[in-house]
């Protein structure tokens, strides 16, 4: 079983809608380094079965999409009613995760409850970087304890980002730390393993045991390429963190075929791959075949 942590589904219903704020500028930025994969996007714009035909030849069994709201900061909001729909149109493919604005204070905890109680959605997902908040600031504080409460687990970006309208460390792994250091109970995925801080994510998911990493957005063939800075992340995640590495493509910026061709060649033992791939993310989040 194969499960695609990060995808950006090509629906209508997931661009994000504006408000104001500053947009989606920075997108700019990514599509340099990611080959404007946003025109890949729209070839698959509201054609959810040429979306899945190309899931299935990649051998992918489910994918987790996420809602998105970032409106105090960006003007930009996919709603968590979205994302159940569109998980409740494919729910043997889909798996929801919700998006909050903690800036929106306790009207946004509750509406994380309602999108995990009444939407069914699994988890929370946020973005320091669009915020330009650090993931240890305490506006946060109560959204990590109604994930404890609720038992769900929460994703947070931790590595370098390319929106230069804010400081590069704002999802630096060792501010995941202190999260964790006051959550222990808190299950953490730090999603974009923690590039060029890859020392500390690996510190940080080792020193605790509900904290994993996703493979989010890095193509896997330069975890095994020499002077990439992800040396130590094979290493480690073919032994002591075998059970704690999530696999994720960020489709469309990379395509879902390739990436696992480039997964499957890394020197890692061949039990560790189907971990990689599949078994860590469905134990986390108690997903069957």
């Amino acid at each position: 079983m194969i499960i695609d942590y990060a995808v950006y589904p090509p629906v209508k219903s997931f661009l994000p809608k504006r408000s104001g704020g500053q947009g989606i500028a920075y997108r700019k930025d990514y599509d340099k380094v990611y080959g404007e994969s946003g025109k890949i996007y729209d070839e698959y714009i509201d054609n959810f079965e040429k979306f899945l035909k190309e899931l299935d030849e990649a051998g992918i069994s489910k994918i987790f999409v996420k809602a998105r709201d970032v409106e105090t900061t960006l003007g930009l909001k996919i709603t968590n009613e979205a994302c159940a729909e569109l998980v409740k149109a494919y729910p043997d493919r889909l798996i929801g995760m919700a998006g909050v604005d903690p800036f929106k204070g306790h009207a946004a905890v509750e509406e994380l409850e309602y999108a995990v109680k009444e939407l069914g959605l699994v988890g929370v997902q946020f973005w320091p970087f669009e915020y330009d908040l650090y993931p240890h600031d305490r506006r946060y504080y109560p959204f990590y304890e109604k994930c404890v409460e609720l038992d769900i687990p929460v994703s947070i970006e931790s590595s370098m980002h390319f929106f230069r309208n804010v400081r590069i460390d704002l999802c630096r792994p060792l501010y995941h730390d202190y999260v964790a250091v006051d959550f222990p109970e808190l299950k953490m995925v730090m999603s974009t393993p923690g590039w060029p801080w890859v020392g500390e994510l690996i510190g940080v998911a080792w020193r605790h045991p509900n904290v994993y990493i996703a493979t989010s957005v890095v193509r896997m063939k330069y975890l095994g390429m020499p002077n990439t800075g992800y040396e130590m992340l094979l290493q480690f995640g073919n032994s002591i963190l075998q059970d704690k590495i999530i696999y994720g493509t960020g489709w469309p910026n990379l395509p879902f075929k390739r990436n696992i061709e480039e997964l499957r060649a890394l020197p890692l033992k061949e039990e560790v791959k189907e971990k990689w791939l599949g078994k860590n993310v469905a134990k986390l989040f108690g997903i069957g075949e």
